[in-house]
């Protein structure tokens, strides 16, 4: 292995030469991704962030260099300086953005040797994903990872330029903040110099954001680290990053308006597509209604549709007894299903059950041929009824869930999703976007008895519904709006409440007393008192955003050293547990589970 000196510095990234540069004299560094030994001939293709370079050693390389590279192995780190050539036209490779050329090598090194990999440094593989995740850098040498984290930068600074250009203040708030009542689980730092008191690391920058707004910078954004101890799913990680934003003198209008200016923005700039604005606005209650889902995929149609009415009398009992119960019977017509098998209508079946609903009665029509689970126990009056108001034609499946309302929107709400990926309608070069507004400002909680905010507690009701906030508090709407894409939540906001009459009816309606809210948030409500601006704000996703817009399935394809499902990581093996001499100086002990203790026998 040989030192690096000033003049092994490099010239030139890998892709960065073309035939342009032929009879260039160049300095490249990099990996091997493979050695080929052709007796007189040798091979390197030599790796680094933008792609692949071939580098050639033959009859006219100096012995000592050529022995060098015959022993080469893959991951081996090099430097080679030469001449860029071109490879002639037989042996010219389209597959590479450096195909038409090599450089000739006069000088080498190996900067450092290496180990086989566990795994190959190669796009599409098919090694499990706690062995690449437990081995992370070498996982994020493979070419498409690379991009994915390259395109993030991309993004963030295309974020940063649009926000600043619209005369938003990129302003850091703190990372050790005063723990939260409400919401996700806070993560919880303790305190060495205050014993017995904690710290939280921040589910977002709400607060701090608020009171800047009363500070009188007007806009204010951030690229912020957030972080919440929830159960994780495949678009959720413990730390996550959001691009935050609050506006003073602004109403949702002004709010949504700058954030499809900068969806527009980044999709030209980033992936060359005009999106076109206004994007759609639908309700809260709507989109419940149709799609079952506050965040639908609008893409394909399939939408619910309430058959309740039609079959609240009839003799098929699972209809009519769940509509008396108060609950309603809704389906989907798959167009075109009508050739699913029975083993996949009970496929389909088993697949609703794991969102509560019981079962799944289904009517289909093939080649004029009907058949049905529940037809024989209806009239073929109500039949025809359903067939006409859900247009059923030949050809058709049409599914149907019948239980209390929250089980048919979440059970049909997947199952259309789930049936549409089976057909093949979700096309990912089609961007729908879509906002939900007017959400319910509260949601109770049958296990606690109490209301608690769906957004936070500084989420401004809808100014027509302030009447029903003590009589009828569910049915209070908020302003509130979260913005869709294909299916997936990218970001939300709302206005805050900026008056203390309103945020001490919103705390005594959550059921916080006036002396727990001084404990909780004096500070803010010590603030309200000198003059507040109304305001309001939203935070994208960034790590979801970056997901979508690369057309990714997985989250964790964007983030460098992400989290798994038990927020775990793999690579360095976090969390462990503290030194008992650290844990004395916090004050902490730690009392270990009976799971625990049988583990460590």
């Amino acid at each position: 292995m040989a030192s690096f000196e000033k003049r092994d510095k490099r010239t030139h990234y890998c892709t960065e030469l073309s035939a342009a540069n032929i009879g260039e004299r160049v300095t490249v560094l990099g990996w091997c991704q493979r050695q080929r030994d052709l007796g007189s001939l040798i091979f390197i293709d030599l790796r680094d962030r933008t792609g692949i370079l071939q580098l050639a050693f033959d009859e006219k390389t100096d012995r000592e260099i050529f022995d060098m590279a015959f022993g080469v192995r893959a991951e081996y780190v090099l430097c080679a300086e030469g001449v860029v050539r071109s490879r002639g036209e037989g042996a010219i490779n389209p597959d590479l953005k450096t195909g038409e050329i090599e450089v000739a090598v006069d000088r080498f090194k190996i900067l450092s040797v290496a180990q086989t990999p566990p795994f190959a440094i190669v796009d599409n593989t098919d090694v499990n994903n706690e062995l690449r995740l437990r081995h992370r850098y070498l996982d994020l040498r493979r070419p498409e990872l690379q991009k994915n984290i390259i395109a993030r930068s991309r993004i963030s600074k295309l974020a940063r330029d649009y926000f600043e250009k619209n005369g938003f203040i990129d302003i850091e708030t703190p990372t050790l903040i005063k723990p939260t009542p409400e919401g996700a689980r806070d993560y919880l730092v303790p305190s060495r110099v205050h014993p017995g008191k904690f710290y939280a690391l921040p589910q977002s920058p709400q607060l701090y954001k608020q009171l800047l707004m009363y500070s009188g910078f007007d806009r204010y954004f951030q690229i912020a680290r957030c972080y919440r101890d929830e159960d994780l799913r495949a678009d959720r990680q413990p730390e996550f990053t959001q691009i935050d934003l609050e506006m003073s003198f602004a109403d949702e209008d002004d709010i949504i308006a700058i954030n499809e200016g900068f969806l527009k923005y980044l999709y030209k700039e980033f992936l060359g597509v005009e999106l076109e604005t206004p994007f759609p606005r639908m309700t809260w209650a709507e989109a419940m209604d149709r799609y079952g889902s506050d965040k639908p995929d609008t893409r394909f149609g399939m939408e619910l549709c309430d058959v309740s009415d039609l079959v609240k009398n009839s003799e098929f009992s699972v209809f009519s007894g769940t509509v008396a119960a108060g609950g309603s019977v809704r389906g989907i017509n798959v167009r075109g299903g009508g050739h699913f098998t029975r083993k996949e209508i009970d496929a389909l079946t088993e697949f609703v059950k794991t969102y509560g609903a019981r079962g799944l009665a289904w009517y289909k029509i093939a080649d004029g041929q009907v058949s049905s689970s529940f037809a024989k126990f209806m009239t073929e009056a109500e039949i025809a009824a359903i067939v006409e108001r859900m247009d059923i034609r030949d050809g058709d499946l049409a599914l149907f869930v019948a239980a209390k309302n929250t089980v048919v929107f979440d059970s049909l709400g997947a199952l259309r999703v789930h049936v549409a990926k089976k057909l093949g309608l979700l096309d990912p070069s089609v961007f729908n976007f879509l906002w939900v507004t007017e959400f319910p400002l509260l949601e109770y909680s049958e296990e606690d008895g109490r209301f608690y905010a769906k957004h936070h507690p500084f989420t401004m009701p809808m100014e027509e519904d302030l009447p029903l906030i003590k009589t009828d508090p569910g049915a209070v709407r908020a302003r509130a709006y979260d913005i869709v894409l294909n299916g997936t939540e990218l970001g939300g906001g709302s206005i805050r409440i900026h008056t203390t009459e309103m945020q001490n009816l919103m705390f005594e309606t959550l059921g916080i007393t006036p002396e727990q809210a001084t404990e909780k948030f004096g500070f803010l409500l010590e603030a309200f008192k000198y003059g507040v601006p109304p305001h309001g704000g939203l935070a994208f996703g960034l790590d979801r955003l970056v997901t979508l817009t690369l057309g990714l399935s997985d989250i964790r394809d964007v983030i460098a050293f992400p989290k798994v499902q038990n927020a775990s990581e793999p690579l360095s093996k976090a969390p462990s547990r503290a030194d008992e001499s650290a844990l004395r100086e916090l004050g902490i002990a730690v009392v270990r589970s009976e799971d625990e203790d049988e583990e460590n026998e």
